[in-house]
């Protein structure tokens, strides 16, 4: 098996690309090596296969300066990337703190707004006496879910022993 030097100096042999004393190296090693000979032809033929599908580009201008062209190219545009305008402070504050702010003071409003509507709906359920004279008795009915609320003066005792001060209720 031929290696892999050994087949790009056949190749730059068919090419013509060496130099007298490698040339006649390589041909008395192709009169030696059937090998070697049979991979010689496998890319004369090639060659030959691949002569009339070749496209014959040519650039307008020499090789050199097309590859300036390019260069100077690139470089520009680093230049154009390196000198981005710099962003003022106050740029970076307004595109990052007035969302924020924004979000902030909507929870704010909403947690007072949940505070509040909690405070209201306890109020419901009780009751400030406007007077230190002033008591209650509360009753509970579970059952018919009733709940009785009597109010009365400490220091009068007769609401409790006048039978007309006590409404009554009749079962229907």
């Amino acid at each position: 098996m031929i290696n892999l030097d050994s087949q790009l100096k056949l190749q730059a042999y068919l090419d013509g690309e060496l130099a007298v004393e490698e040339a006649a190296e390589v041909s008395g090693w192709l009169d030696r090596d059937p090998e070697a000979r049979a991979l010689l032809n496998e890319l004369r033929n090639t060659k030959a296969a691949l002569v009339g599908y070749e496209s014959a580009f040519r650039l307008p201008e020499s090789r050199e300066f097309f590859w300036s062209k390019i260069e100077r190219e690139i470089e520009k545009q680093e230049a154009a990337r390196e000198e981005a305008p710099h962003v003022p402070w106050y740029v970076w504050l307004q595109r990052h703190f007035f969302p924020l702010s924004g979000v902030a003071l909507l929870s704010c409003f909403l947690g007072v707004l949940f505070i509040e509507s909690g405070r209201s709906a306890g109020q419901f359920g009780e009751m400030e006496m406007a007077s230190d004279d002033m008591g209650s008795y509360t009753f509970r009915d579970q059952n018919d879910k009733v709940t009785m609320v009597w109010l009365y003066n400490h220091g009068d005792e007769s609401q409790f022993t006048d039978p007309s001060s006590v409404a009554s209720v009749e079962p229907e």
